[in-house]
C-alpha cells in the first residue's frame, strides 16, 4: 500500500488567504474610509444621473405629443418653458458637485451608455 506524500506549497497569495482566514483578521474587519466630499458628491452624482435620464424621457414623451397633435399651444408653451428650467437648474447643479455632461452618462458595459 501506498502512502499518500505530502506536498508543501508557499504562495503568497495562499498566505495572504491563511492570514485573512485568520480568528485574528476575523476581529477585526478591514474598515471603509468615507470622506464627506466624496459621499456628497456621488450621491449628487447619482441623483442627477437619474434626474437626467427621466428628463430624456419626458422630453421624448413631449416631443411625441406635439408631433401627434395632441396638446394645445399653452401646454406646448409650458412644456418648452418647463424644459429650460429644469435645463437651467442642472446645469447650475452639475456647476455645484463639478460635474460635466459625461459625468452623467454612465457605461453599463455590454449594453452601452445609458443616455
Amino acid at each position: 500500500m501506498r502512502t499518500a506524500e505530502i506536498v508543501h506549497a508557499e504562495s503568497r497569495a495562499l498566505g495572504d488567504f491563511a492570514g485573512a482566514m485568520s480568528p485574528a483578521a476575523a476581529a477585526s474587519p478591514p474598515r471603509i474610509e468615507l470622506r464627506q466630499d466624496d459621499v456628497r458628491n456621488g450621491l449628487g452624482k447619482l441623483v442627477l444621473t437619474v434626474v437626467e435620464l427621466l428628463r430624456e424621457l419626458l422630453e421624448r414623451q413631449a416631443i411625441r405629443r406635439i408631433e401627434g397633435g395632441s396638446l394645445t399651444d399653452a401646454e406646448v408653451e409650458r412644456l418648452g418653458t418647463t424644459f429650460m428650467r429644469l435645463a437651467e437648474e442642472m446645469t447650475r447643479l452639475k456647476h455645484e458637485f463639478g460635474l460635466r455632461d459625461e459625468d452623467l452618462n454612465l457605461d453599463l458595459g455590454p449594453l452601452g451608455k445609458l443616455l
